[in-house]
């Protein structure tokens, strides 16, 4: 057996291994595919284990997150700084090696993957990256920017909606630098994909615009390097189908029972003979151990060559090498100076303020790209004077996702793992529910995506029920580690803008309104603390009334001429919530108990600020088609009824 199969096993039985000690995981994918992650990891992926965070090397994706044990023998081998007692604690609590690959807790994991789909989709967003930036920094003579994104799929992700509409879009783009191996094996938990997926997957992805390669044996190392080989020198993205067996060289092979179960103690046994490995488990003989040695030493020196051209790119252009070392950290800063926040005199939608705010700062901030899913003119989402980026222009700032929302929520989440850049992602707030996948996602991350969720209310009037969101902000708001923001007018808006574009951890919703809203004579830019008093009560305060978006105006009116009401603008629930007690007692004195909230959706969530005897003024049905006055007349969101409801309270 020559030394790269030896190799091979190697990965193979590290893999098995771990699955056996945590009496838990995935061995079939391991035993299947470790031939062509070999091959990509020793010939293709050029990544620095002593530097794993160099911007400019190759990035590689799990999508088939649940063959996790593959990844981290990997990165054991290939010295990323797992260690044995980092395998033998896999799917253990607290280790480096979770059952999925967990983005930012384990060193090298480019992004979170398991959830099927996700990864090829964000892999499309890395591949966007590079492109990107390449066309902002790249010179004719030195390239800053070149390297290739590669994934690993399985036969579920290719299942799932969103890589095909992730795929779609790569096509159209021609992505050429982003190659998805596909292992192809044929079985799913259930038994044989023939019982719910007979598809040809090349020819559908040679329809979306992929160049597709094939290799017939698995195990072939010299045609997987040659197929990649292949796939690298093409025009478009590439798909190259390897065709597998699971749980190869056990007695579970080709059946669905190697997928989501341990060998057991028995099979493994047999595994290892079949590979002709002595009885012991996690062993590495010095032979293979010498031979990763050297397979360290040479992707170390690969990248120091590559580095040279970096240092001559910042000998020879030091302001944009200076600039793109700037790109790639986190700086906060004010966006907008304290004037500007003053500037909104008239009624005016806030999708259309956040549109106005968008392009001046993006003026001066070039590297904010983003788009929306075919909405952009409603959501207000188009940078003015811009292109779109495209296949034949990657100089366009405008993304277009087309009618793909929750592609565009992991291509973005991508961009965003990339680094580099400032995205956004836009559509109408009721369509959140097709990004949901990808917002949590980008919450476990901690990535500070954008999401500009327009039409927020009841208020979008003629397009009925099935347009106007009325649960999806208490959804948004359950998700851990998000920032919802409902804003008020001009000013909040702004504010909001300001805030998600200087978010480091978090992602954050922006939630629009379709309809015009007036300017407000006392809202506040100063938002960051969640909630603050927009009117003070006159007398000995009685009732505090809380509301958000386009109902603040109408709490304003309705406690016009009543004694005892203080009215407070709460745009984000998240942000008010992380104030210290002394801030929320100051907004909320908890020995008011009489409390009041004010808002055109869903009544799930309030009673956390206005107790369960508050008076929520809330919508927990479905809208109604008509003029957006008429519909809120119907639901009761009148300066009189709610007046009366204040008064009766």
């Amino acid at each position: 057996m020559n030394i790269d199969n030896l190799a091979v096993n190697t990965i193979r039985m590290l893999s098995v291994d771990q699955v056996e000690k945590a009496n838990s995981g995935h061995p079939g994918l391991p035993l299947g595919a470790a031939p062509m992650a070999y091959e990509l990891f020793k010939n293709h992926i050029l990544r620095d284990s002593k530097n794993l965070d160099w911007a400019n090397r190759d990035r590689f994706i799990l999508s088939a997150g649940h063959g996790s044990a593959l990844l981290y023998s990997l990165f054991h081998v290939f010295g990323y700084g797992l260690t044995m007692d980092d395998l033998k604690n896999f799917r253990q609590l607290g280790s480096l090696t979770p059952g999925h690959p967990e983005y930012g807790h384990t060193k090298g994991v480019e992004a979170t993957t398991g959830p099927l789909g996700q990864g090829i989709a964000m892999a499309v967003g890395m591949a966007i990256a590079e492109e990107k930036l390449a066309d902002i920094y790249n010179k004719e003579d030195l390239k800053l920017v070149d390297h290739y994104t590669y994934t690993i799929v399985g036969d579920g992700d290719l299942m799932e909606g969103i890589s095909n509409e992730a795929s779609s879009l790569a096509g159209t783009l021609k992505l050429n630098k982003l190659i998805a191996l596909y292992d192809s094996n044929r079985i799913s938990i259930e038994g044989s994909t023939d019982l719910a997926f007979t598809e040809d997957v090349c020819k559908r992805y040679e329809a979306l615009g992929w160049d597709t390669f094939l290799v017939e044996d698995g195990n072939n190392l010299e045609e997987i390097n040659q197929k990649i080989e292949e796939a690298k020198k093409s025009p478009r993205p590439a798909l190259i189908e390897v065709k597998t067996k699971i749980g190869y060289g056990s007695p579970h092979e080709n059946s669905e029972k190697a997928h989501g179960s341990p060998l057991g103690a028995e099979n493994t046994s047999k595994t290892r003979e079949f590979f002709e490995f002595p009885d012991k488990d996690f062993y590495i003989s010095e032979e293979v151990q010498t031979h990763f040695d050297k397979l360290i030493e040479g992707n170390t020196k690969k990248a120091e060559e590559k580095l040279q051209i970096e240092k001559q790119y910042a000998d020879k252009y030091p302001q944009e090498y200076a600039k793109y070392q700037e790109s790639l950290k986190f700086d906060k800063k004010e966006y907008l100076d304290e004037e500007y926040y003053n500037t909104f005199t008239k009624d005016m939608a806030t999708r259309a303020v956040f549109g106005e705010v968008l392009n001046k700062i993006a003026k001066e901030n070039k590297l904010i790209f983003g788009g929306s899913a075919d909405l952009g003119p409603s959501n207000k989402s188009l940078l003015k004077d811009e292109d779109y980026f495209s296949a034949e222009n990657r100089s366009g700032r405008n993304l277009a996702f087309g009618v793909r929302e929750n592609a565009m929520g992991a291509i973005t989440n991508g961009i965003l793992l990339h680094g580099g850049l400032k995205t956004y992602a836009a559509t109408f707030l009721i369509f959140s529910d097709y990004l949901k996948p990808t917002i949590r996602l980008a919450s476990l991350m901690n990535l500070p995506n954008i999401y500009v969720f327009t039409h927020d209310s009841i208020g979008v009037g003629e397009d009925g029920p099935t347009h106007q969101p009325i649960g999806q902000l208490a959804m948004l708001r359950s998700i851990p580690g998000m920032i919802v923001i409902r804003p008020a007018d001009g000013r909040e808006t702004a504010a909001a803008v300001n805030l998600a574009l200087n978010s480091k951890n978090s992602p954050v919703v922006l939630a629009l309104s379709r309809q015009n809203l007036p300017q407000l004579e006392n809202s506040s830019r100063d938002i960051k603390k969640g909630a603050y008093i927009i009117k003070k009560e006159e007398g000995e305060l009685q009732k505090i009334i809380i509301a958000t978006g386009s109902e603040v105006d109408i709490a304003l009116k309705a406690a016009q001429g009543l004694q005892g009401i203080r009215v407070v603008s709460m745009p984000s629930m998240e942000l008010f919530d992380a104030q210290s007690s002394d801030y929320k007692e100051e907004i909320l004195p908890k020995n008011i108990t009489k409390r009041i909230s004010i808002e055109a959706a869903s009544s799930f969530g309030w009673q956390k600020y206005i107790g369960l005897d508050g008076l929520a003024i809330s919508i927990d049905g479905f809208g109604a088609s008509g003029k957006g006055e008429e519909v809120y007349q119907r639901f009761g969101f009148t300066v009189e009824n709610i007046k009366e409801k204040i008064e009766k309270y």
